[in-house]
């Protein structure tokens, strides 16, 4: 089943990142979009996971807003202003508050939404190791795309820095605790789907396959 939406279970609608703070927490490079979707760690340095995910609105279509590349229909979902009245799909999602920390698009742009140290509604109802509430301790990573598409080359590029960047920035994310949102909430959701290339990654960051 096509996972074009990651839908979370927000504790707070009332969070906006200082600036100070979010300036702290930033990806250099990342263009930063401040999400209202996100809250406060039970304990802001407690990284223990990398999650990824896909993200496709419409799904399965990409540049597809008005005003793209410098607008986009995820950008407005995580920033609670998408119309409903501009795709039949957008009205089925209206009033979803979610976000991630990061999304990487098809041609290796990435845009950033919540600081890292605060908690973004990425992954829902989900389980890690025997822990619950992945959101708590994670970082959650959209790839603009679908179950039913590769990704791009710019993308794993953009991926693999991003990830190295976070594990010398973040030296307590151990580095194999990587994963999809399949994986922490099996049966409910299916991203990245079958064309993430998960051995590609891996060696790319000299981890071994679990």
């Amino acid at each position: 089943m096509q996972a074009a939406v990651c839908v979370s279970d927000p504790v707070s609608v009332d969070c906006v990142p200082s600036a100070a703070n979010a300036t702290a927490q930033r990806l250099p490079g990342a263009v930063w979009r401040a999400s209202p979707n996100c809250d406060e760690r039970f304990g802001p340095a407690d990284l223990a996971l990398i999650v990824i995910h896909n993200i496709s609105l419409p799904p399965d279509t990409y540049d597809a807003h008005p005003d793209a590349p410098d607008g986009s229909y995820i950008d407005d979902l995580f920033l609670n202003r998408l119309d409903p009245a501009a795709h039949p799909y957008f009205a089925t999602i209206a009033g979803l508050q979610v976000s991630a920390h990061l999304c990487i698009f098809r041609d290796g742009r990435i845009h950033q939404y919540v600081p890292f140290d605060r908690r973004a509604w990425h992954a829902g109802a989900s389980t890690w190791q025997d822990r619950s509430r992945c959101n708590d301790f994670s970082i959650g990573i959209e790839l603009e795309g679908s179950d039913t598409q590769p990704f791009t080359d710019a993308q794993y590029a953009a991926l693999i820095d991003t990830i190295r960047w976070l594990h010398t920035h973040y030296p307590q994310l151990p580095r194999a605790a990587i994963t999809g949102h399949s994986d922490i909430a099996p049966g409910r959701k299916t991203d990245p789907g079958p064309h993430f290339d998960w051995p590609r990654l891996r060696a790319a960051l000299g981890i071994a396959a679990p």
